[in-house]
């Protein structure tokens, strides 16, 4: 639970500011659910905290980045693929997919 606890953190402190300060801390929140996630071998909250992780950086305007990081969670899967997470990891790759596409 210490992986969401991150996350969640991440996700409120995001939800309750605008300053471009506070988005250093945002992004290590989900980093460091991330870690403890994978550490733990906690597959759903890898996928979740990847997807929150994707979705701060695809808003800085980091998409390959965001890609990149999202792609390599999902292909660690074999199961559970109608999941909700793991079906909001695929519209938001395919999402990422485009936007990389048109800048392109």
């Amino acid at each position: 639970m210490e992986a969401e606890a991150w996350r969640v953190r991440g996700e409120l402190l995001l939800a309750a500011t605008d300053d471009g300060a506070r988005f250093v801390t945002v992004e290590r929140c989900f980093w460091r659910a991330l870690a403890v996630a994978r550490r733990r071998g906690m597959g759903c909250f890898v996928l979740r905290s990847a997807l929150s992780l994707a979705r701060f950086l695809r808003a800085q305007g980091r998409h390959a980045e965001a890609h990149t990081l999202l792609s390599d969670v999902y292909a660690g899967f074999t199961e559970g693929f109608d999941t909700v997470d793991m079906r909001a990891a695929r519209e938001l790759l395919a999402q990422l997919t485009a936007e990389q596409m048109l800048a392109a």
